[in-house]
Parts: structure tokens; C-alpha cells; sequence
């Protein structure tokens, strides 16, 4: 298979090297906390983000606004209750 699925193409380099890492250390948090040098929640919510990130681009929206609003908000370079809040307003003035 000479290209990425989609979902990995877009991940950053230090996403992609966190996958590496897991799968490596077969799926092992504590390992992972070890290998980081931070907690084991640390680890679990590095994982939980990448989850997210990953289910946000298997369900893009074809809307770029709303698109980046998410990964701002995945990212948290936008908390969860400005992005649901920027996101209404947005679908409302489309429907006007």
C-alpha cells in the first residue's frame, strides 16, 4: 500500500510517533507513562485527544469553518463551550 489512510495523513509527526510508541509497547499506558516520563493519566488523555482527533477526521464536515472550529477545539486552543457556542451561532445564521 503505497498511501496512508487518510486519518494518518493528517496527523502530526509527534501524533503519529505516539501510535508508533503504543502499538510498540502493546498498547501498555504504563509503559507509555514510562517512556514519556509522565503520569499514567497524562498518557490516558494524550490517548483520548488522539482518539478525538482521529474520529474528527474520519467525520469531517464538508464545511471548513466547522471543520476547524472541532480541531480547534480537539487541539484545546478553544475550550469545548466557545466552539458548541461558535458552532450554533454559525448553523443559524446559515439557515437565515
Amino acid at each position: 500500500m503505497d498511501t496512508l489512510p487518510s486519518w494518518m495523513a493528517g496527523l502530526e509527526d509527534e501524533d503519529a510517533a505516539f501510535i508508533r510508541k503504543f502499538v510498540l509497547s502493546s498498547g501498555s499506558l504504563k509503559e507509555m507513562a514510562g517512556l514519556y516520563g509522565v503520569s499514567y493519566p497524562t498518557v490516558r488523555l494524550r490517548l483520548d485527544r488522539l482518539i478525538q482527533k482521529i474520529k474528527l477526521s474520519e467525520t469531517a464536515e464538508a464545511d471548513p469553518y466547522v471543520a476547524l472550529v472541532k480541531r480547534l477545539a480537539v487541539d484545546e486552543k478553544l475550550d469545548i463551550d466557545t466552539a458548541k457556542l461558535l458552532l450554533r451561532e454559525y448553523r443559524k445564521a446559515k439557515e437565515e
